[in-house]
């Protein structure tokens, strides 16, 4: 199964915990669009046939803030220069971007699986993240895509936000069950330098979360959604039954995919890479028939590293006989003492086919997979 990622690095303001590549400035707008399909076209044979496109993901940035004509030219051009199959067409969307027509018009076009940014549903929350829907919208959307004719649709939702107690985010919980949605993603509010609220904190004008406060709420979100019936299969991302999201699960799993757009980072099976994070620069190459892409050197300990690391946050976890057999490492033999104290912690399992995190584990997911790394 290969994927396509399309990156479209546009957004109506700027979230101030953001630091994904995106612009306010959308003059350039159709010319991007026009310069992401001579991308595709261009870089058709970069999978080299590693089988049919089976998913397709538009994200950013803020892709809803495409005109319908732009990603009809966009689908079509995919469809015009892969052989698709599709299993799952994704769509990130504000729930300020969608009205009826919109999302008919999305759904008639392909895309059957919508991931919402809602975050929170208390509108001061919005106002401090500077985002542009207000919880009212937050609380319709999903009735409205439903009414359309999603099927499956996911939420995203930030914990962490500094509080004295947990009272806002179990609300924010309860009101996000309130909607059914298929899918969830939850994300920590975390403080990056080049974002408003790195210059924030800077300034003394914010103060992060304690570490402690931030894993309380995280055990919250996870009690939570496993009580209502959603599965953790990766350490953000909860699901129900058949709804787990076939292009991210293949990010965690080394499937080789193409990403297009500025920033979009692709991986071939073997080499990863990068496009340039620059939008004008990114346009303007491409014109010139010049390429924005650059190839990433990964080492024989990279790659081992890289799976260890993405593997471990899900719920299939590492695969020893795989590591083995295709990055030709033993992990249960050079890591042996560090796998016998993290069981006797309690926060791996281990048998023959995989090493996972349980429950505990999941709250230090990086530091373990840092103690197994080569």
């Amino acid at each position: 199964m290969s994927g396509i990622y399309i990156h479209i690095p546009f957004c109506l303001q700027a979230c101030t915990y953001c630091d994904f590549h995106f612009s306010t400035n959308r003059s350039n707008q159709s010319e991007m669009v026009d310069m992401i399909c001579l991308e595709l076209s261009q870089r058709k044979n970069y999978l080299n046939q590693k089988g049919p496109i089976e998913t397709i993901y538009f994200g950013g940035g803020t892709p809803s803030i495409l005109s319908i004509p732009q990603l009809k030219k966009i689908w079509d051009t995919i469809l015009d220069n892969f052989d698709c199959k599709l299993q799952e067409a994704t769509l990130e969307a504000n729930p300020d971007d969608l009205d009826e027509q919109t999302l008919a018009e999305m759904l008639s076009l392909g895309i059957d699986r919508l991931s919402i940014g809602i975050q929170s549903f208390h509108d001061p929350v919005l106002q401090f993240y500077n985002r542009s829907h207000n919880a009212k919208e937050s609380q319709e959307i999903i009735k409205k895509a439903r009414k359309a004719g999603f099927t499956t649709l996911s939420m995203d939702l930030i914990y962490g936000f500094p509080s004295n107690d947990h009272s806002l985010w179990e609300r924010d919980l309860a009101a996000t069950l309130e909607q059914e949605p298929d899918h969830i993603s939850s994300y920590c509010l975390t403080v990056e330098p080049k974002t408003a609220l790195g210059v924030w904190e800077k300034k003394g004008k914010f103060k992060e979360a304690s570490e402690d406060f931030q894993a309380e709420q995280f055990e919250i979100l996870q009690k939570t959604l496993n009580q209502a019936g959603y599965i953790q299969y990766e350490i953000s991302n909860f699901a129900k039954e058949n709804a787990f999201s076939l292009h991210n699960s293949n990010y965690w799993k080394g499937t080789p995919y193409l990403g297009v757009g500025p920033g979009a980072h692709s991986f071939d099976g073997k080499h990863r890479g990068h496009n340039l994070s620059h939008n004008g620069k990114y346009i303007k190459l491409l014109e010139n028939g010049e390429s924005p892409f650059k190839e990433d050197f990964l080492s024989p300990e990279d790659r081992i590293n890289e799976y260890i690391l993405t593997s471990l946050r899900t719920m299939w976890g590492i695969n020893p006989l795989w590591l083995k057999n295709h990055l030709k490492y033993e992990l249960l033999l050079n890591k042996a003492k560090e796998i016998k104290t993290f069981q006797e912690q309690g926060v791996l399992k281990i048998n023959e086919e995989s090493i996972t995190l349980t429950d505990k584990g999941k709250l230090l997911a990086d530091y373990i997979a840092s103690k197994l790394f080569i």
